[in-house]
């Protein structure tokens, strides 16, 4: 019998081959999550080296929702730009032309998004609308005309249903608040704390811890989810999570896929 939530882990997923042709011009690009897993929203992680990009592309079929976890670039989108660094968090319109480009000499760009709704890349609707040249990397950086473009930590803390929530720090940076029918939240577990046994009725949850150690389970399964591991739920399934370390603080993000924010989640606790 197959587990009623997925687990895997960044390092035991493939690279995907990506044309250059077409934009891909991304150092490692991976697919840990996909409609394969039984999810409406595929999930990538991707490294981009220094001087490497995803060149101006649009999805006219999904939002597509960002996380710049380590290094820095410039981002464009439409004829407007900015500089985003560790912890900028961006909601990129559907139909909006947009790119990421790492203009750094040493320094590597950890980024992992979710193409809200799509299960695959092709399910985008994807569109190379050509490279993002010298001309288009001066224009000023005054921040993005388009999207939802807020750094984690200017979100404010939320305070999410402690019959479920412990020991933990919660942010809500992209949601319902400021557009988006779907909600990315981060949240931060003090050692022991975590998720009590619960389901969400309205919307599908994909995790990723982007730091230190924790365990999660659904029914007679359980895994260990150390720093890289992604989890898929799906609406209505029973999921716990914790942090089981003694000393570190176990972060993670989540993308609410039906579901504008933890209130609109349906959350009900079952264990």
């Amino acid at each position: 019998m197959s587990a009623p939530i997925t687990v895997t882990h960044i390092d035991d997923t493939e690279i995907e081959r990506m044309e250059e042709k077409d934009g891909w011009a991304i150092s490692e690009f991976r697919l840990p999550i996909t409609g394969a897993d039984g999810s409406a929203t595929a999930v990538f992680h991707s490294i981009f080296r220094p001087g490497s990009t995803h060149a101006k592309h649009s999805h006219d079929n999904c939002d597509e929702i960002a996380v710049y976890l380590n290094g820095k670039g410039v981002v464009g989108q439409s004829d407007s730009r900015a500089e985003v660094t560790t912890g900028h968090c961006r909601l990129m319109p559907r139909g909006s032309e947009h790119f990421f480009y790492n203009e750094t000499e040493g320094e590597d760009a950890e980024v992992i998004g979710f193409y809200v709704g799509a299960p695959t890349v092709p399910g985008t609707g994807y569109k190379f609308c050509g490279k993002a040249n010298p001309e288009d990397l001066a224009l000023p950086r005054e921040g993005l005309n388009e999207g939802i473009l807020v750094r984690l930590e200017e979100t404010p803390a939320s305070e999410p249903d402690a019959s479920i929530w412990s020991g933990a720090e919660v942010r809500q940076p992209i949601g319902s608040h400021n557009g988006s029918a779907n909600a990315l939240v981060n949240a931060r577990f003090a050692p022991g704390g975590g998720l009590a046994e619960h389901r969400c009725d309205n919307c599908e949850q994909i995790y990723f811890v982007s730091a230190g150690n924790g365990v999660a389970g659904s029914g007679d399964y359980q895994s260990a989810l150390p720093r890289g591991s992604f989890v898929f739920v799906p609406k209505g399934v029973p999921f716990w999570l914790r942090n089981d370390d003694s000393t570190e603080t176990l972060e993670v993000y989540n993308v609410l896929t039906g579901a504008g924010s933890l209130e609109e989640a349906g959350c009900v606790r079952t264990g």
